[in-house]
């Protein structure tokens, strides 16, 4: 049997990559580094975290010492683990790794050292790796742990990761790399300012094997309003055929950036063993949001992450980390 482990699982550790001077962070390096030192932190109390640096010597500097902690010098072209790092999944009973092409969300950005990264890293993780010819980002794909993968049409299906293969091609290639019994895709939900073209964990994700989280927007006056409303159409579909629950999210108030909306969403968090850290904005709905988590998950703590930083980059919480299935350790 082959499955894509599901996030809510038990975890080994949590890969992140530092932000440096080389990257888009330069305009305020500090001031994101900062966020990566709160995420990292709040990280180590539960489990292990693996930190990607352009510098090792410095970043160490800026941590007391702790056994959680683990340090690799590798220079990026950015922050985003989510969609450059290895994919965790079990196949007859062993517990493997699948190491996607990345390229940056149809060559958007510079990507090749980051398209590199987890082949560098090979020799750093006890367990079996597989090299897979297919254009795939982490936040592309939400598992149930079981039979089902969730994404999104348009960022699967868009011509400028995989352009010779089909849908139902792509289909078939997810079902074998993944062992799913089926792939559910939303045609509708965006999030103005994602560069992504609409990663499903911006928008929907699980939080058990038969419950799914999604964003509601309830302002009709708000440029997402007819677009989430049509998702969660589709998402009420999919919960009344395949006996699903829906959790709704609440759609932040807008925030800008040089007049530009930046993509915050709750949907964004992170599961960790224990924990759920949520990322939050500074805006009134982050006391709703932070509410609707603690009454979803009774026996784990729920630690909100001010994330107001990484939106001017155009991701969030789940975007900058990655988490490797337990049974996966580090050398």
């Amino acid at each position: 049997m082959k499955r894509l482990i599901a996030e809510f699982e038990e975890q080994s550790f949590i890969q992140v990559i530092f932000p440096h001077k080389k990257t888009d962070w330069l305009e305020y390096l500090d001031e994101v580094q900062n966020t990566f030192i709160n995420i990292i932190n709040a990280i180590i109390k539960y489990q292990k975290c693996l930190v990607i640096c352009e510098n090792i010597k410095a970043v160490k500097e800026l941590f007391s010492k702790n056994s959680n902690l683990h340090f690799v010098e590798y220079e990026s072209d950015d922050t985003w683990a989510r969609d450059c790092s290895a994919i965790s999944i079990i196949d007859a009973n062993e517990i493997k790794l699948l190491n996607f092409t990345f390229n940056a969300w149809g060559e958007k950005f510079d990507y090749k050292k980051d398209d590199l990264l987890t082949s560098y890293l090979k020799k750093h993780y006890k367990a079996q790796m597989q090299t897979i010819d297919f254009v795939l980002e982490g936040g592309a794909i939400e598992s149930n742990g079981d039979e089902l993968i969730l994404t999104t049409s348009a960022c699967m299906l868009n011509k400028n990761r995989n352009p010779k293969l089909s849908k139902n091609e792509i289909t078939q290639k997810l079902k074998k790399e993944f062992g799913a019994n089926e792939i559910l895709y939303l045609n509708h939900g965006y999030l103005a300012g994602d560069d992504t073209d609409s990663h499903i964990d911006t928008l929907a994700r699980f939080v058990d094997a038969r419950t799914i989280m999604y964003v509601k927007c309830e302002d009709a006056n708000d440029e997402h309003f007819v677009e989430l409303k049509k998702m969660e159409d589709e998402l009420k579909e999919f919960a009344s055929r395949l006996k699903l629950n829906l959790i709704a999210l609440p759609m932040t108030d807008a925030i800008y950036e040089n007049k530009k909306r930046l993509p915050a969403t709750y949907a964004n968090f992170l599961f960790i063993n224990g924990a759920v850290l949520v990322p939050t904005y500074g805006v009134e709905q982050d006391t709703d949001a932070l509410e609707i988590f603690k009454n979803t998950f009774k026996n784990r703590e729920i630690i909100g992450i001010d994330c107001s930083t990484l939106i001017k980059q155009r991701g969030s919480l789940h975007c900058v980390t990655m988490n490797f299935a337990s049974g996966i350790h580090l050398n």
